[in-house]
């Protein structure tokens, strides 16, 4: 199998086959393209989601918090806090890990959430620092929103730029390279883009506003993103390649390793399913967050990216354009 996130068809026969649902307070159970599970209880449900951070040595308790605080956010709901595992590699040193510390409750602080508690331990399982965290929020069980809900006619939304999280991945990461091909400047403004992850604000805006269904773009980028919200609600799609924010900095990176900034993972970018999307996309920039309408949802069961006037078909997520690198 490659590296990255197992392929839907893998993940339907070998796990989600043998999840079986026990308890009736369960409203959400594990399923494609679904950021979150979701508990009754009473007028209030309780939404979890869990999230490890293996793709990078870097900047790993930052993400760490708003990966998981995203997916949160995916059902229109506030995150509250966080449960944190923390593994260390035996080689690992004290300054190592107060370095991530800082990042892990800096970032917490900034999306306004309680680290919970977890465990940390030091162990040969892993050759560099490994987090996994699990996020939780509390909403009106009427309120939560799900990629199940997304419907034909809607319009595709998605929040920032296309690839901003693993263009800020790799320009940590390969920062020595970088300078000498594409400048200081552009390796500094795209390794800054780490501090535009949190979609914690875009979820928020557009659950108020009104929306049918939302889903956090990860691995597989804005593409994978798209096939998965369809796959979870049973739609077709038509999506505008040309229509996709990419940020020059991103375009740069992608064209010098031949990398596919579409199926990039994209993190800080929140893929959205409106009957409104002009207005919802109007409504986010008042709030300061860029955002554009790049397709549409419709019955036909096909889901296609335009591209210079040719149609082709959007497959499953695969491992991710990241792994080619790192």
């Amino acid at each position: 199998m490659e590296t990255g996130k197992l392929p839907c068809s893998v993940l339907e026969k070998l796990i989600f086959s043998k999840i079986k649902k026990v308890h009736d307070e369960i409203l959400i159970s594990p399923g494609i393209g679904l950021d979150c599970s979701a508990i009754d209880f009473g007028e209030y449900a309780c939404v979890l989601s869990c999230d490890p951070i293996t793709g990078t040595a870097k900047e790993i308790g930052r993400l760490a918090v708003h990966i998981n605080c995203n997916d949160i956010a995916s059902a229109g709901v506030l995150p509250l806090g966080l449960l944190a595992v923390i593994l260390c590699p035996e080689d690992s040193t004290e300054e190592e890990l107060d370095a991530i510390m800082e990042q892990f409750t800096e970032a917490a602080r900034s999306v306004n959430v309680d680290i919970l508690g977890g465990h940390t331990e030091i162990t040969g399982a892993v050759n560099r620092f490994v987090i996994s965290c699990t996020a939780v929020g509390k909403c009106l069980k009427d309120k939560i929103i799900s990629a199940s809900g997304a419907k034909n006619g809607d319009s595709l939304v998605i929040t920032k730029h296309a690839g901003l999280e693993g263009a800020s991945i790799i320009a940590h990461e390969k920062e020595e390279e970088l300078v000498p091909v594409l400048g200081r400047q552009t390796v500094e403004e795209t390794k800054s883009f780490m501090n535009s992850i949190s979609v914690v604000k875009d979820g928020i805006t557009a659950a108020k506003f009104g929306v049918n269904a939302m889903h956090d773009v990860t691995e597989g980028g804005v593409l994978g993103a798209v096939w998965e919200l369809c796959e979870a609600s049973g739609t077709g799609a038509e999506v505008f390649l040309d229509k996709i924010p990419i940020h020059m900095a991103t375009r740069k990176i992608c064209e010098y390793y031949k990398i596919d900034p579409y199926r990039l993972i994209s993190s800080g970018c929140m893929l959205i399913s409106a009957a409104d999307g002009e207005g919802l996309v109007s409504r986010l920039k008042q709030e300061g967050i860029d955002a554009a309408v790049i397709g549409k949802l419709d019955d036909s069961g096909r889901r296609l990216m335009l591209r210079d006037g040719r149609a082709e078909e959007i497959v499953p997520p695969a491992s991710d354009e990241l792994y080619k690198i790192l």
